[in-house]
């Protein structure tokens, strides 16, 4: 196989894994809470990719983080994934990760009250199509007697966009203060520093029953599969397509986390869903294209 064709299956592959996580949220929060499944989550990625910085010699650089590693691993993960963990008691698997590609909305709107970054007008359409797409998702899920939509699925979505605002603050975090890191030393110690955030309120919050053999698997899926692993090949992608081009996996998440969802939990997909879906997608390609720079 030519090294184009593996970047493209690898594309793929990452999309189907990243679009899957939302399926095992939906079966391992429930009996696990959201407090200890995010901590297990965070604790078996930050194992899995503890031997990359090992035999990489990235110890020294990690050590070298401090304090930013600290706020990285408080943004990238331990907030968003504990917010990811409440939506998925209300929403579907499918509608969590649509919702989950309005990250890059967050990301322009913080960038420009924060950094002084212009929006351009092509920005300022994307944000406004992105947002129209959330409304019209909203509008298209099921209604509450559905037995795919529990009750309270507005309170579902706000909680899982202030969890792709937090995805927005860390962007830009890592932009200005740890742009000169290498993303794997960030990715390792990001979660090992969500691992740390998350301790108390996983102990505290242990379920009083102990979770089935489903929801053990489920989790232990989300943390090698979707938070390790797919760590390792996202930045396969990055070294073979760069960052930008790799960056649009993010389109593809959301066809997967609804397939996912109805292949396995028969969750219920609306036209009017799909149309939300794809007005998000559109919206979120036209805020984060590159700039065109001039001549």
């Amino acid at each position: 196989m030519s090294a184009r064709r593996t970047l493209a299956v690898e594309f793929v592959l990452l999309a189907a894994i990243w679009g899957a996580s939302f399926l095992f949220m939906r079966i391992a929060v429930p009996q696990f809470g959201p407090a200890p499944s995010m901590w297990l989550r965070c604790s078996i990625g930050a194992l899995t990719l503890t031997p990359l910085l090992i035999f990489g010699h990235g110890v020294g650089q990690l050590r070298s983080l401090g304090a930013r590693a600290v706020m990285l691993g408080l943004f990238n993960s331990a907030l968003p994934f504990l917010l990811f963990g409440f939506a998925a008691l209300r929403l579907p698997a499918g509608v969590l990760s649509v919702l989950n590609a309005t990250a890059p909305f967050w990301a322009a709107i913080v960038a420009f009250v924060w950094l002084n970054d212009r929006l351009a007008a092509r920005q300022t359409a994307g944000l406004l199509l992105g947002f129209a797409g959330v409304v019209i998702l909203v509008l298209g899920m099921p209604n509450r007697g559905s037995t795919t939509l529990p009750d309270g699925a507005l309170v579902g979505v706000m909680i899982a966009l202030a969890a792709t605002l937090c995805y927005g603050i860390a962007a830009n975090y890592t932009r200005r203060r740890l742009s000169d890191v290498d993303p794997r030393i960030n990715a390792v110690g990001s979660q090992w520093a969500a691992a740390a955030w998350l301790t108390a309120p996983g102990l505290w919050q242990w379920p009083t029953a102990w979770p089935d053999s489903r929801a053990w698997m489920a989790l232990i899926v989300l943390g090698v599969l979707c938070t390790g692993l797919a760590y390792l090949l996202f930045f396969r992608l990055i070294h073979g397509l760069g960052p930008a081009r790799a960056i649009t996996v993010t389109y593809l998440i959301p066809a997967f986390g609804m397939f996912w969802g109805a292949l396995f939990l028969s969750e219920t997909i609306t036209p009017t869903m799909v149309t939300g879906a794809v007005v998000i997608v559109a919206g979120t390609a036209l805020t984060s294209a590159p700039r065109r720079r001039p001549t």
